[in-house]
């Protein structure tokens, strides 16, 4: 058992520093994460940025995985005046790139790399498949009403100035104005990417999240 013990600690010991409390802490990994140099060559994070991440997704997930309810949790923390249910089930998914209910250490620094690090282009294309609900290349009114309900679920109804119960359904109304280019009722990739591209208010958003850790 020792040994065994000794295994996961050196396996382990790349993401954090050397301490025998963290070393025991480390032991009660169930799904270690791959090597650190091969993260390093699929994200955009340096090494101490890696092991900041890992430390943090270790010391709320000791096990190495999240499950829903637990990224529900862990999410709710951060907007505790609405229900943000809805839309981390969204996240969730989006993170979840094997499908099995469970996101590891990779997962999870495989689509923060996009989002914080990722070009424009590689963002959008996230985006646009965290909209997709059904995946099936294209964007509907019911999806971004639901994208919208749910957003608007996670702010919250003490927000100022009050929002009124139809604005969800502007907004997604505003959005297919600007998006759907040839009116046929659903927003393509293509549609999406040129019209983001376009909007300098969505650019600058993007922008500012370029070096956020």
């Amino acid at each position: 058992q020792s040994s065994k013990l000794g295994q996961l600690t050196v396996t382990d010991r790349r993401f954090a520093n050397d301490s025998i409390e963290e070393d025991f802490e480390l032991a009660t990994v169930c799904c270690r994460p791959d090597s650190l140099e091969k993260m390093l060559e699929q994200t955009k994070f340096t090494k101490t940025e890696l092991q900041i991440l890992y430390r943090s997704f270790k010391n709320e997930c000791p096990t190495g995985l999240v499950n829903e309810e637990t990224f529900k949790l862990i999410y709710s923390h951060f907007f505790p005046h609405g229900d943000s249910s809805a839309y981390a089930h969204l996240l969730f998914e989006a993170f979840d790139k094997h499908k099995n209910g469970a996101v590891n250490f990779e997962d999870f620094v495989a689509g923060l790399s996009i989002i914080l690090r990722g070009t424009v282009t590689d963002r959008l294309c996230w985006a646009f498949s965290l909209y997709d609900l059904n995946k099936d290349g294209c964007i509907t009114k019911e999806e971004m009403n639901d994208i919208m309900k749910s957003i608007y679920d996670l702010m919250g109804k003490y927000t100022y100035p009050c929002m009124k119960d139809s604005a969800p359904r502007e907004h997604v109304e505003s959005f297919f104005q600007k998006m759907d280019r040839n009116n046929d009722g659903v927003v393509t990739m293509e549609e999406f990417l040129e019209s983001c591209q376009k909007d300098e208010a969505i650019m600058e958003s993007m922008q500012m999240l370029d070096h956020v850790i």
